[in-house]
């Protein structure tokens, strides 16, 4: 899963809930082309992996967004596009992303969030369903994380129970290499425990790209 000084105000108008509520929080790009899946549109053209980007936003985060078992947040960049409702799929409350890399972004949705489990997902992940995400909320009933682990050595979902704490696990990964699961694991301090749901794939050159298009002409047969 595949993210200045001056914190902007991120979660705002929201009122804090008496009792523990599931929240989804999809982490999404306003689909503007050129400014989004730059790796892949090197392989495949500025227009293919646009148009690439803006299906698959739309196909992950609608039916997400509809399931009543969890409340879902979008959490745009940049954070000027925030109030931009028509390139948005859903009227999901969309929150912005703020200042800092991934981990900093990611640890902030997971310290301002109202009480409740929180489950992290990017918004490129073409396969991602709403199974997948009952499944990990399940696995936060007695785990403490979860992930979904992604082939490349990353993963396409990370969550926690936050409860009785939250754990600091974004501290010195690796982004956007082999290493960044590993890394995060690391950061789990003893005593707490993990679980995994279904690997899935991103999309982010050609060759994942090809891989993603054979899957769904096979699943057409």
């Amino acid at each position: 899963m595949v993210f200045h000084h001056v914190l902007l105000p991120i979660f705002t108008g929201e009122k804090l809930y008496m009792n523990p509520t599931q929240h989804l929080v999809i982490l999404a790009k306003a689909p503007f082309m050129g400014r989004v899946k730059t790796r892949l549109a090197q392989d495949v053209g500025p227009l293919s992996a646009w148009v690439f980007y803006r299906k698959t936003l739309s196909a992950v985060v609608k039916p997400l967004a509809n399931n009543a078992k969890w409340k879902t947040w979008l959490s745009v960049s940049p954070d000027m596009s925030i109030h931009k409702n028509h390139i948005w799929p859903t009227k999901a409350q969309r929150v912005r992303q703020g200042v800092g890399d991934l981990g900093q972004r990611m640890d902030r949705v997971m310290q301002k969030l109202p009480t409740g489990p929180v489950i992290i997902i990017g918004a490129d992940i073409p396969e991602i369903r709403p199974h997948h995400i009952a499944d990990a909320f399940q696995v936060l009933g007695n785990k403490d994380t979860v992930f979904g682990p992604a082939q490349d050595g990353g993963y396409w979902l990370v969550g926690q129970r936050r409860r009785p704490r939250i754990l600091p696990l974004f501290t010195d990964v690796r982004w956007s290499s082999p290493h960044a699961l590993a890394d995060t694991i690391k950061n789990i301090p003893n005593g707490a425990n993990t679980g995994y749901v279904t690997e899935l794939s991103d999309v982010d050159d050609g060759a994942s790209y090809q891989s993603f298009l054979q899957r769904q002409r096979q699943r057409r047969l």
